[in-house]
């Protein structure tokens, strides 16, 4: 299995969970850490302007930062705006007051209040140069913990800049860069380009290069590994589905036994417990309707998909969700 090292921390095994708004919250990360297979789990992406105005105003932080002092480690935050010095102060407070294992700078968010409006994430594969400030800075702030990067190809496919975004932050003192195959206006479109992640390997000096994209099975991932020539991978979407993916890919990469998908008890009973979680979080009614979004990824694939999710996306209490769960759960 590929030696996956970030800074001076061993990412073992090189399987990553990518961080995802709204779904890789404390709950999504207890389950997959149960589960196990995972080198290196994320919180959701911070808006580290939002995390700063939040502060300002009292003692709070922001929701996605959830569970992030007290679970276990190595643990990465992903933060994102288009300030230097914002970021390296909000870096700072989360090496200081969190002790969190890797910051993550996100250069690859498409969404466009995130790209366009707030001209941060995907905006800055534009200018090189830019990224590698913002790097620099928070990598400054950070020392020792290491500090990271996601980019994607790059905005469109007539401007794909990843090879000298990737070069930017190698010297700007990156640890690793995780490289998305798409460009930001293919969004999630089309298949992940493997090749093109593939091609900025031979430009990067020591760092270690993490592909990320259309990873939904075991051969898939041991594929990037044995014909991509990356050093580790990030799975995402996938993830959501089929939490057990991860150590199913951990064990195709040590050449072991895949483990068998959960029972649809067992299934029921993971989704139970992530409920339980998000409602000791936020409440019965809040707890409920959170819930409905992850839900309905959880179901992607299974038997009675598109029925369930009509039906979980209307929820409003913890006993309709329940009824719901119970209904195409079955215990038996």
């Amino acid at each position: 299995m590929t030696t996956l090292k970030i800074g001076p921390l061993l990412i073992d095994p090189p399987v990553l969970q990518a961080p995802m708004a709204g779904f890789t919250n404390y709950a999504y990360r207890q389950i997959i850490r149960r589960l196990g297979g995972v080198g290196l789990p994320a919180a959701e992406m911070v808006s580290a302007r939002g995390f700063v105005e939040m502060c300002r105003r009292s003692d709070a932080f922001p929701d996605r930062l959830w569970g992030v002092r007290d679970e276990p480690r190595p643990l990465a935050v992903q933060i994102w705006d288009n300030d230097p010095a914002v970021l390296a102060a909000v870096g700072r407070r989360l090496v200081e007051q969190f002790r969190v294992s890797v910051v993550d700078i996100n250069f690859g968010c498409p969404v466009r209040d995130v790209s366009e409006r707030a001209r941060s994430g995907s905006y800055l594969l534009r200018y090189p140069d830019r990224v590698g400030e913002i790097v620099a800075r928070v990598v400054e702030a950070c020392a020792p913990t290491p500090v990271t990067a996601k980019i994607r190809l790059g905005v469109t496919r007539d401007s794909i800049t990843a090879i000298d975004v990737a070069q930017a932050i190698e010297a700007a003192g990156g640890a690793a860069v995780t490289v998305h195959g798409r460009t930001a206006d293919e969004k999630f479109t089309g298949s992940a380009d493997w090749a093109a992640i593939a091609a900025i390997k031979p430009h990067l000096k020591h760092i270690p290069l993490i592909g990320n994209g259309d990873l939904r099975t075991t051969q898939s991932v041991v594929e990037a590994f044995d014909r991509y020539g990356v050093d580790g991978v990030m799975i995402g979407r996938a993830g959501l589905s089929r939490p057990r993916l991860f150590r199913q890919a951990q064990a195709a990469l040590a050449g072991e036994p895949i483990p068998s998908d959960p029972t649809l008890q067992q299934q029921r009973q993971l989704l139970l417990d992530y409920y339980r979680l998000v409602v000791e979080r936020f409440g019965r009614q809040k707890g409920a309707v959170l819930m409905r979004r992850y839900a309905c990824h959880y179901a992607q694939g299974r038997r009675g998909a598109r029925a369930f999710r009509a039906h979980v996306s209307t929820v409003s209490t913890p006993e309709e969700f329940t009824a719901v769960v119970e209904r195409y759960f079955p215990s038996m």
